[in-house]
């Protein structure tokens, strides 16, 4: 079943979250490779595809997992989480509707 991560950024975590991109995104990569990844991207905090200084207010995340104990467990060993990016993460089941 797919579900999605709703993941809020705390507020002045920019730096922290550049920093931890790169074991955020191998984790990504990783579902992508098995085929379980069906969309992931940040929301920046300005109407623009790269904010600058003015950063991202959080991402989402929807990924297909057997569970939602797996899905779960997946989103508490998060990077973004560990580090202090990421405020909380809501993990959510998904039913997709369109495009069909």
């Amino acid at each position: 079943m797919l579900y999605a991560f709703i993941c809020e950024d705390a507020p002045g975590t920019l730096d922290k979250r550049l920093a931890t991109r790169p074991a955020h995104l191998a984790r990504l990569i990783e579902l992508n490779h098995a085929g379980r990844l069906f969309v992931a991207g940040a929301f920046p905090a300005i109407d623009s595809a790269d904010p600058g200084p003015a950063g991202y207010t959080g991402s989402l995340i929807v990924a297909e997992f057997a569970n939602l104990s797996e899905a779960q467990a997946w989103a508490d060993a998060e990077p973004f989480l560990a580090a202090g990016v990421y405020a909380r993460i809501t993990v959510k089941p998904f039913r997709k509707a369109l495009p069909a």
